[in-house]
């Protein structure tokens, strides 16, 4: 988004050869990459006759194609003044309890109002590793999940907590709702991850283009109809938690993308919350751990379950 909460787009319309693929004749029109392309189609920015198709889909005669590309914004996120509860903050680290609702850095659709605007704001040096737009990010948590962040002051401190996230000696433990009863007390998902084939916004266990995705998980509580869990990371997909647990057939509860369309409890954003993390200090290399407590929508909907009995 731009300063004034639009995105700046280019929109072309043009008309292809009869049968050819929809994604390869915009590929070859639009002078992008293809896998650019697909991106663009499966996220409907590519419409034939105002419909949305898929990009086999093969090219008839008198067709009319409207492709809109967002233009890339400048490099560099904006300073923004935006109250963040910070844990910890030494020269080297910053440790965040992270609200639900806030993204962690700016990307298409969320250019402002990010943790990054705010860390911005609040101090100038993080390290630079991964570039202007995500400073001082190491880790990731989603959108809609609560929780405990470390951010790098440094380039030092970010190769070291790097290091370690890519050793799995990092502490990351979770707390979820699901939906559904889980009747073994613990149990690990160990299961590739990647994106959906069916839908590239989401992504899915497959066993071809994905990574290595483990998950432990233990349940706290059983209720009539969820069960509340402690969750451990032991890699760090994208949306892996709320990826695995649908896999079991026990997606989050208020998951927007991976659970039920509704919930009884009206709920918007997945119970998920980064309640514990651990490492070890880059410059001291002392243990360092955190602990935070539920958001209040978690805990109202845990008491409303246990009010409801097993």
């Amino acid at each position: 988004m731009d300063s004034a909460g639009s995105q700046k787009l280019e929109i072309l319309e043009f008309g292809l050869s009869a049968g050819l693929r929809l994604d390869v004749g915009v590929t070859s029109v639009l002078a992008k990459s293809r896998s650019f392309v697909q991106d663009l189609i499966a996220n409907g920015h590519v419409k034939v006759n105002g419909l949305i198709k898929k990009g086999n889909y093969k090219v008839r005669e008198g067709d009319w194609i409207k492709a809109t590309i967002p233009v890339p914004r400048p490099a560099g996120a904006e300073p923004e003044n935006i109250p963040l509860e910070i844990l910890y903050e030494d020269e080297d680290v910053l440790v965040i309890n992270k609200a639900q609702g806030m993204v962690v850095h700016p990307a298409p659709g969320a250019w402002t109002g990010t943790l990054v605007n705010a860390l911005l704001y609040h101090c100038q040096n993080l390290s630079g590793i991964n570039g202007v737009l995500r400073p001082g990010i190491v880790h990731r948590i989603d959108k809609d999940t609560s929780g405990i962040l470390v951010v790098a002051k440094n380039d030092d401190a970010h190769q070291s907590l790097a290091a370690q996230l890519k050793a799995h000696s990092m502490e990351r433990n979770y707390l979820a709702v699901v939906h559904g009863v889980i009747a073994e007390p613990s149990g690990t998902v160990d299961a590739p991850i990647g994106r959906d084939p069916a839908d590239r916004k989401r992504m899915a266990v497959v066993m071809h283009h994905s990574k290595t995705a483990v998950t432990h998980y233990t349940v706290l509580e059983r209720f009539r109809d969820a069960t509340y869990l402690e969750v451990h990371l032991e890699t760090g997909r994208t949306h892996q938690i709320r990826v695995h647990m649908n896999y079991l057939k026990h997606p989050i509860l208020g998951d927007p993308v991976y659970g039920p369309s509704k919930n009884r409890f009206g709920i918007r954003g997945q119970l998920l919350h980064a309640a514990h993390l651990g490492f070890q200090h880059p410059r001291s290399r002392d243990l360092m751990r955190f602990d935070v407590p539920l958001p209040e929508q978690f805990a109202d909907v845990i008491t409303k379950l246990r009010e409801e009995g097993s």
